[in-house]
Order: structure tokens, then C-alpha cells, then sequence
């Protein structure tokens, strides 16, 4: 009991009090973007990139290479987008095919953002040629792609890894989850979740809008927001009990979504999740993204991209206990996802992520997306 008093103790110590994160404008925060040099570990194995179509892919390498990845190759069918990615990485070749990735066998490791409903099938392949795989989110677009990736998975023992940025590359949401596994609140009752977006329509490609191919809001954005409830409630089970999707505002893209909710119970805990595309351009970010983690003795809320009240940046961390409420400084929390993954890749151990917790908090996902009643606008 004295251990976790003096570790909460000394996780809040210096910063507890109103501080100031460094300040990063408008749409350009993101956890990807916060300095971390020092901390780089030097390569321990070669990684290569296949497919570009996300931003995400920017912070994924950047994730690996801090990890201790040494990125050598990557594979892109859009000059555009391989003009862009070598000007940020030149010290990678373009090659001009996948195959010639996947044969390599220097390679161990193959990252991707590529189009969502392709993620899965890609990863088999990188499956099956020996290789890990980290992928964006959403990892999987359909349950019958998840039942293909488990089957394989299991097959070569492979390392099937979705980057859930929200609380893997998120400083404040890895302090939150210190403080919840210190007892800093009590036994966790709840989580919720709201991940909302700005639309920003002339930087979305053609097939954002279809759902054949991003799988639909919840399959997408929510994946974070079921990754967070199994992570803070610690469950290894659970169903969902209600979920709801609807296009409000642009009937001029008839396979899009705007928004959906879901109501999700484990078995240490239950969970309410939002997600929508309604993010107002007054706001200076991309989304006003929040998580609330409920204990018996005390709850965090974290205000990931943007504190309304007035500081400036991101990664905004609220501890309320039976004593006081205090405000968390997260700039100097080590983000561990990319160490331990290298790690993993290496020692063939699951410490950046179980296989089973990937998988579930992907099935929950999709088991939301597929049974969501189709909700009335009008």
C-alpha cells in the first residue's frame, strides 16, 4: 500500500498544479509530433513500408525508428505520395514492388497505411512470408478479414500489430493509464470515449467516402475508443449492447457516415463510445478527442488534442481523488509502444501489445459496426 501511495505520490509530485504544455498550432498537433530526441533507440532491426495512403504512415515510422528500427525500403503505387514520403525519409529506396519487400529477408518487419479494406490482406501476405506487421488503423475492415488474419496469425506466430495512436502515442493517456494501474482512482467502473473529427473535405482521396472501403465511422474512428475500454477496465471479454451509425450532414455521399455511438460491456467494466465528423472550424485542432476513466475512489479525464480553457497544445491530463484535483504535466512521459515492439519483434514476446487484446478490441469494433441500427435524421 506505502509502494503505490509514494508512486502516485511521485507521479503527480512536480506536476501537479497549472502548467503549460509547448505550444503547437491548429490542425499540426498530433502525439506523433512531440519531441522525443534522446530517447531514440539505435537500429536492432530493418522494417519497410508498403502503402501510404494515410498520414498515419509518417508517425508509424517515426514510432519504429525511435523504437530502434532502421527503415530501409517502402513500396507506394502514388508518385505523389512517394514524392512526399522520401522527402521526409530519403534514406529509404522506392521499390517498385511489394514482392521485393516481402522477399527480403533482411527485412523483419513490414508498417502500413494503406487503404483500410487492404490492410488485412496485406498483412497475411506479410504473414506468410515470415514477416511482422504494424498497420494502421483500422487493422481490419470486416469480421471475415479478422477470422483470415487470425487464422494466419496463429499459423506462423507472427506479430499482427494495429497502432491505436489514441493511447499508444499519447502521453497523457499512457500517464492515465500509470496512474489507473497505481490505484490512483479506486477500481475502474467506466470509460468513455468521444473521438471527434474535423472534415476538411478537399484533403479527403475518393474512397474516404465509401464505406467499402474504410468499413464506416465505428470501424474506423472508434477502434481507439474500444482499444481505451479494454486497456483502462482491464477486460478480456465483452459484448456489445447497443450501437448506432447515420449520415446527418452530407447526403451527397451516400456511403458515408457522420456519426455513431456504442455502448460496450466487459467484464471489469463497461464503456460508452461517440465518434463523429463535426468538429467546427473555430476550434484550433482536428478534434476536441477526450476520454474519462470513472474509478470507485476518483476519475482522469484527458482533453487529448486541445484544453478549452486556454492552455496551449495537447496532451492535457485532469486527476480528481478524494483530496484535491490536479492538473498533470505529460511532456515528459516516455511513449514505450515503439521500444517494446522492436523488442518484441526480437525477443518473439507480446509487451508492446497482446495478440488477443489487438484482436478483441478489433472484433468489438467491427461487432458494433455490423449491428448498428441505422439512426433517424429527419
Amino acid at each position: 500500500m506505502n509502494n503505490r501511495r509514494n508512486f502516485i505520490k511521485s507521479a503527480i509530485g512536480v506536476s501537479a498544479g497549472i502548467l503549460t504544455a509547448p505550444h503547437l498550432s491548429g490542425n499540426e498537433f498530433s502525439p506523433f509530433s512531440l519531441p522525443l530526441a534522446g530517447r531514440r533507440q539505435a537500429p536492432r532491426i530493418r522494417f519497410s513500408v508498403i502503402g501510404l495512403n494515410h498520414g498515419h504512415i509518417y508517425g508509424q515510422v517515426n514510432t519504429v525508428i525511435r523504437g530502434g528500427g532502421e527503415l530501409v525500403a517502402f513500396h507506394a503505387k502514388e508518385d505523389d505520395l512517394a514524392a512526399a514520403f522520401t522527402k521526409s525519409f530519403p534514406q529509404a529506396r522506392r521499390v517498385p514492388t511489394e514482392a521485393e519487400i516481402l522477399e527480403d529477408n533482411s527485412i523483419q518487419l513490414v508498417v502500413s497505411a494503406s487503404i483500410p479494406n487492404e490492410r488485412a490482406p496485406l498483412g497475411i501476405r506479410v504473414m506468410e512470408h515470415g514477416k511482422d506487421f504494424m498497420v494502421d488503423k483500422p487493422g481490419i475492415t470486416s469480421l471475415s478479414q479478422l477470422a483470415s488474419v487470425r487464422k494466419v496469425q496463429k499459423k506462423t506466430g507472427r506479430i499482427y500489430s494495429i497502432l491505436y495512436s489514441e493511447r499508444i502515442e499519447h502521453q497523457a493517456t499512457v500517464k492515465a493509464g500509470e496512474l489507473v494501474q497505481a490505484g490512483a482512482i479506486g477500481k475502474v467502473v467506466q470509460t468513455i470515449g468521444m473521438g471527434p473529427h474535423r472534415m476538411n473535405i478537399p484533403s479527403r482521396p475518393a474512397w474516404f467516402f465509401d464505406k467499402k472501403y474504410y468499413g464506416g465511422i465505428l470501424c474506423d474512428i472508434a477502434s481507439h475508443q474500444f482499444d481505451q475500454f479494454l486497456y483502462f477496465t482491464g477486460s478480456t471479454s465483452a459484448k456489445i449492447l447497443a450501437s448506432q451509425v447515420a449520415n446527418v450532414h452530407y447526403p451527397q455521399y451516400k456511403e458515408f457516415e457522420d456519426f455513431g455511438d456504442a455502448l460496450v460491456q466487459g467484464n471489469r467494466g463497461s464503456g460508452y463510445i461517440r465518434v463523429d465528423w463535426f468538429t467546427p472550424d473555430g476550434l484550433n485542432t482536428w478534434g476536441d478527442g477526450r476520454l474519462t476513466v470513472l474509478g470507485t475512489d476518483g476519475y482522469i479525464e484527458i482533453r487529448k488534442n486541445v484544453d478549452i480553457a486556454g492552455r496551449n497544445g495537447g496532451n492535457h491530463l485532469f486527476l480528481v481523488d478524494q483530496k484535491s484535483t490536479r492538473y498533470i504535466d505529460c511532456r515528459d512521459v516516455e511513449l514505450p509502444y515503439g521500444r517494446q515492439l522492436v523488442d518484441d519483434i526480437i525477443n518473439r514476446t507480446q509487451t508492446a501489445m497482446t495478440q488477443e487484446h489487438c484482436f478483441l478490441a478489433t472484433e468489438l469494433t467491427l461487432l458494433a459496426q455490423k449491428n448498428a441500427t441505422k439512426m433517424k435524421t429527419n
